[in-house]
């Protein structure tokens, strides 16, 4: 028998390998910091994150901040800023663009080039990285065992997130860092009446100071101050109940404030500056009634906005119109008053040119020649799609120039507002797919920014609607579905294509006795519900998202969206 040869005797006689030396010299290390700042700013931003792991020299270099702002900028605002008039004369000899204050401006950017305050640039591309992708960490903030009567009322400003319920009170929830409750408290009286409306005061946030108006079943509403280095609320104005009916919307812009009754009254009040005290704890003196104006043609959901200059106040309604035999359209009203009280103007446009559709023209003409089986189906098509085109809106946002209105046949329409001294117009609406499910909510913001939800909660979307869909690229853009990306929590492990072949499978499965029904829920083995259901809020700041979600047997949680 052969005798087996060791392993350390096979490679006997072959020559020992020589360390092989560097063909080349690393010049590049040699280089002072700025001529290597200076290579790096060529590299993409796949290539920046390998050099950061090369050594602590290059992960100080290709961090530094002025590389991310340059990508930055290319990526996220030059695309944007190319349209700003006069910007290509502001460019550099060699092609690029610097991010300038004028620029800044036009897009709502200036807070990332102020001069006080450090913007950390990579981690404002990665923030922007993340919701073009929709790639977010997600978390849940349990707010009440079950279902409240009226529905939880939610709102979010300035990184905190405010919710009002006839059990819980008023709660602030902070939505950055440890997601803890900030302050809390009961709402006025011993037996107060639920709240139905909720609003915030975009500009009362001075010293660590917002100010919170709440409307009430009862026609009464309620003005509190969050003292956030206290950590609590401070109630500094209650209105006595009235005979006008349920407050269906409010809105603060202090000293004034707005409130908009279910039997379509709308008030307008001023407090006195004299005598407020953002860090005083006691009661306001009752606000002056400036105002009011009865509508008959506003009809939920609908939204309220108040602006205002030294010359006048401007209260801007925007709600859901129905059409004669045509279905749902929206409209908005501005209504302009003197600080004095006197009705200045009072303007209203809608989009019913768009919608409408003449009596003659409600249904198809009968057509003798035809057989019976094709008029039939085509009067039923007709039907269908006048109750998928025109159907009432479940949500309304706006923005100006932007409202965004959802509807329950899985679209959602833009329009654009134009305000002039002379004219107030509506744009013709835009609709817009993406969703697969029945949309309840959606939030747009200032510059274009929307977020919508499905009503079963588990698809959710970001649209970038900026400029509206006036130039053949947003058009292009609009026809091949590029508006928006859903929102995939980090951790999912089906795929798109598997969430497709699941969705299809489940519409060409036949039912039977021994399959379950659209209507038949099941819980899965930790115990929790399946189906989960979404109240129609959604609100979205610069990092997050958040929604209020209803699980099947009424446990009802925020859920944070993290982009950060």
């Amino acid at each position: 028998m052969v005798k087996r040869v060791r392993e350390d005797d096979a490679g006997i006689h072959e020559p020992a390998q020589k360390r092989l030396r560097p063909a080349s010299i690393d010049r590049i290390s040699r280089l002072s910091d700025e001529l290597i700042l200076r290579v790096l700013s060529y590299l993409p931003v796949s290539q920046l994150a390998v050099c950061q792991r090369l050594s602590h020299k290059y992960q100080a270099l290709a961090g530094d901040s002025q590389l991310w702002k340059e990508q930055y900028y290319n990526r996220f605002v030059r695309p944007r800023a190319s349209r700003l008039p006069g910007l290509k004369e502001a460019g550099t000899s060699d092609g690029r663009l610097s991010f300038a204050s004028k620029a800044s401006r036009w897009l709502e950017d200036e807070h990332l080039v102020d001069r006080r305050v450090k913007t950390n640039w990579k981690r404002q591309y990665k923030l922007r990285h993340n919701w073009s992708n929709g790639s977010c960490a997600v978390s849940e903030i349990e707010v009440a065992e079950q279902a409240a009567v009226p529905p939880i009322l939610v709102q979010m400003h300035d990184g905190v997130i405010y919710m009002a319920d006839h059990v819980d009170g008023l709660r602030a929830w902070s939505a950055k860092g440890e997601r803890q409750m900030v302050a809390h408290c009961e709402l006025r009286g011993s037996l107060p009446a639920p709240p139905t409306s909720l609003a915030i005061d975009p500009d009362a946030t001075t010293d660590g100071v917002a100010r919170v108006i709440i409307g009430f079943e009862d026609g009464a509403f309620s003005v509190y101050d969050l003292n956030k280095p206290e950590a609590r609320f401070v109630r500094r104005y209650s209105h006595e109940p009235s005979t006008n009916g349920v407050v269906s919307a409010v809105a603060l812009s202090w000293p004034y404030a707005v409130s908009m009754t279910a039997t379509q009254l709308l008030s307008l009040y001023r407090f006195d500056q004299s005598c407020d005290d953002s860090h005083s704890e006691g009661l306001l003196d009752p606000p002056r009634l400036l105002h009011s104006l009865k509508s008959c043609t506003v009809w939920p959901p609908l939204s309220t906005s108040l602006r205002t200059s030294a010359s006048s106040i401007t209260i801007s309604v925007a709600y859901a119109l129905p059409t004669y035999l045509s279905g749902w359209t929206v409209g908005i009203q501005e209504v302009k008053v003197s600080p004095a009280g006197d009705l200045l103007e009072s303007r209203l446009a809608s989009a019913i040119d768009q919608h409408y559709r003449p009596l003659a023209f409600s249904a198809p003409p009968t057509m003798h020649h035809l057989s019976p089986s094709t008029s039939v189906s085509f009067a039923t098509s007709a039907s269908l799609e006048l109750r998928h085109i025109h159907s009432k809106p479940t949500s309304l946002s706006y923005t100006h120039p932007y409202l965004l209105v959802s509807h329950p046949d899985n679209t959602l329409t833009l329009y654009l507002v134009t305000s002039t001294a002379d004219s107030l117009a509506i744009s013709g609406g835009s609709r817009l797919w993406g969703h697969t499910s029945s949309v309840s909510g959606a939030h747009v913001g200032g510059r274009g920014k929307a977020v919508s939800v499905s009503r079963r909660g588990d698809e959710l979307r970001v649209w970038e609607l900026e400029g509206g869909f006036a130039s053949s690229t947003a058009r292009k853009r609009l026809a091949t579905g590029d508006l928006s990306v859903q929102i995939r929590p980090e951790g999912t492990a089906a795929s798109t294509q598997e969430i497709t072949q699941a969705g299809l499978d489940l519409v060409n499965r036949p039912l039977s006795p021994r399959t379950p029904g659209p209507t038949c829920t099941t819980r899965p083995a930790d115990g929790t519900s399946e189906l989960t259901l979404t109240r129609g809020w959604i609100g979205f700041d610069e990092e997050n998202v958040v929604v209020l979600k209803e699980q099947s047997h009424g446990r009802q949680a925020l859920v944070v969206y993290d982009f950060s």
